[in-house]
């Protein structure tokens, strides 16, 4: 229910549920997290892209498991959904989401984990958990800090989904292709990710997650702490010579 593709340095995770949109149950919850932990040990890693199989990213949590959770079963099922969002996080190197279809619910959260997100035209976002009876919870805490308060509060009070238009205008996405152009697109940008410098990415992907989970003042003092580790190699000097040589080459011709 999970396909895994590495290659180059970039690895491709697929959620692979598409007779169900790729509704997320606990089986492709566990192969989910066990994937992301094996691709987070890939050697040489450098990007990773999250996507879905078939005509949808990702239909939400599957709602026919969930007819039949309990209080005690409800709290393990949802833990299982954080633990993929975190894991997500937590990768050492950039995620990007490419998205189209539907993105529904837990499926929204998943996206939301993620560091950048290109949807295709025609892709709907919704986080309709309040019509079923449930909060949104675990990583639709990171709607806010995505979208803003009122935004945030929109999609899960109202459940109303919201086109792939709006979504870019509320910086959900950073991007909107036509769905035909949506692989080269994606395959551009992760070619641009994997250009840069690997310990100066990793440094940046970690002070991200820095920047929304800690105080201000800890965040921009582990900052400084990253910067100056920078130059523990020499890899910032080479491309700074390198960025001056070609300023000095311009200037000249």
């Amino acid at each position: 229910m999970v396909e895994l593709k590495v290659k180059d340095g970039v690895a491709g995770i697929f959620l692979n549920r598409p007779e169900k949109s790729n509704a997320l149950n606990s089986p492709l919850l566990e192969e989910l997290l066990a994937g992301l932990k094996q691709v987070a040990g890939s050697p040489g890693l450098r990007v990773v892209v999250l996507a879905g199989n078939g005509r949808s990213f990702c239909g939400g949590a599957d709602v026919t498991e969930m007819a039949e959770l309990k209080a005690s079963s409800a709290k393990k099922f949802i833990t299982r959904i954080h633990l993929c969002c975190d894991a997500i996080r937590r990768l050492p190197v950039p995620v990007v989401a490419r998205l189209h279809g539907a993105v529904v619910g837990a499926g929204v959260e998943l996206a939301a984990s993620c560091d950048l997100r290109i949807a295709a035209e025609g892709t709907a976002f919704a986080m309709p958990e309040v019509l079923l009876g449930i909060p949104s919870v675990v990583e639709a805490a990171l709607l806010p800090r995505l979208v803003g308060a009122g935004r945030a509060a929109w999609l899960v009070l109202t459940g109303e989904p919201i086109d792939a238009k709006t979504a870019l205008e509320w910086g959900l996405v950073q991007e909107l292709v036509p769905l035909a152009a949506l692989d080269e697109r994606v395959g551009a940008l992760l070619e641009r990710l994997a250009a840069a410098e690997p310990e100066a990415l990793a440094a940046q992907k970690e002070l991200l997650r820095l920047w929304q989970d800690e105080p201000l003042g800890k965040a921009v003092e582990a900052s400084i702490g990253m910067f100056a580790r920078a130059f523990s190699s020499d890899a910032p000097n080479k491309r700074l010579r390198a960025t001056i040589s070609r300023g000095r080459g311009t200037k000249e011709n």
